[in-house]
């Protein structure tokens, strides 16, 4: 079961991962039901199958109860687990439990296994993907965009529930800058599934500086030419600090969930890199400070001191120095995975 990466690799998912993709607690809450009945859809089709290995990637609140219950009907299936639950931002008393049906945790960062080894569960670094070096296919972006003005790349996020919330902050911050100045293009950066909406919503307002792209090479080449991003809070402002891109990160959730996540959530920060370094390297505006006018102003702000975005670049470059892998995470994961399917 996958997205449109694994489709484009012939994997046939047996039904749709918007079907199981939900954000905040309300809309879990609410759709309780749909979800229980794909655990168990998904549980069935793997019991069925028969595998050596249930390999589960992310989205922990669902694929750790199908691995949970999968190990329970058959523990002759050995369970890897691929992205580690953030143990570290809240729930940490949720390591105790994976012991009991996890065989392996492959982790992102470094630091994460000191949570794994207290309880003497199988881990191992294998490193962030988007922290390693791509081939940069090059493209004419001229092809794309037809325009010779600097490029500031924008990221509403990828679920419509984020983009409903993030995309009209995000064009009142286009309209506020081109108020000001002439020489900036807009480029959102969409996924295949939510292209036509953000398309749709910046036609109806009418900026003529702004493109929408969602083919993966002509991204990475758009933000490696980016003079600035604004990145809502998540694993992309990784891929943007890799580019050593300037950038600042944004985040608003509806008020119930927001008041939930902070009486949880064990960390000041949103981004990785701030919550490493225990102290805001990258701006964050968060819940009441994202809007167009904060967004502006520290986007404006950064613009006119070079030096301010360059000494966020150093910081940010010295972090991810200290928290990549040696080979490639790919290398890393089918080595633990080989090691299994071996024994």
């Amino acid at each position: 079961m996958g997205g449109t990466h694994l489709n484009k690799l012939g994997i046939k998912s047996i039904y749709d991962l918007k079907e199981i993709t939900y954000i905040g607690f309300t809309s879990v809450i609410f759709n309780i039901f749909k979800i229980r009945n794909k655990i168990k859809e998904t549980v069935n089709k793997i019991i069925e199958f028969d595998p050596d290995i249930l390999l589960t990637v992310d989205s922990p609140d669902f694929t750790l109860r199908v691995a949970k219950k999968v190990k329970k009907i058959n523990p002759n299936i050995k369970t890897i687990h691929y992205v580690a639950p953030q143990v570290w931002v809240w729930r940490e008393s949720r390591v105790k439990k994976f012991k009991k049906f996890l065989d392996h945790v492959l982790l992102l960062f470094n630091f994460e296994k000191k949570y794994f080894d207290k309880e003497n569960i199988k881990n191992t670094f294998v490193g962030h993907p988007l922290l390693e070096n791509k081939k940069n296919f090059k493209i004419d972006l001229s092809n794309f965009i037809k325009t010779d003005k600097k490029l500031i790349s924008l990221f509403a996020g990828s679920r419509s529930s984020e983009i409903s919330i993030l995309l009209p902050i995000l064009i009142d911050f286009v309209k506020l800058m081109n108020n000001k100045f002439m020489e900036y293009h807009f480029v959102f950066h969409a996924t295949d599934q939510n292209r036509n909406l953000i398309k749709e919503k910046v036609t109806k307002s009418n900026l003529k500086n702004v493109d929408v792209v969602s083919d993966e090479n002509i991204k990475l080449q758009i933000l490696s030419n980016s003079k600035f991003a604004v990145s809502k809070s998540g694993t992309v402002s990784l891929e943007i600090c890799n580019l050593k891109i300037p950038s600042i990160i944004i985040y608003k959730m509806n008020y119930l969930n927001f008041i939930i996540v902070k009486l949880l959530v064990k960390t000041k920060y949103a981004n990785i890199i701030n919550i490493i370094n225990k102290k805001e390297i990258i701006p964050e505006l968060i819940q009441n400070e994202c809007n167009a006018k904060e967004i502006y102003r520290s986007v404006v702000y950064l613009l006119k001191n070079p030096e301010l975005m360059d000494k966020q670049i150093n910081q940010v470059n010295n972090t991810l120095n200290d928290i990549r892998s040696k080979t490639s995470s790919s290398e890393e994961a089918s080595a633990v995975i080989s090691t299994y399917l071996n024994a």
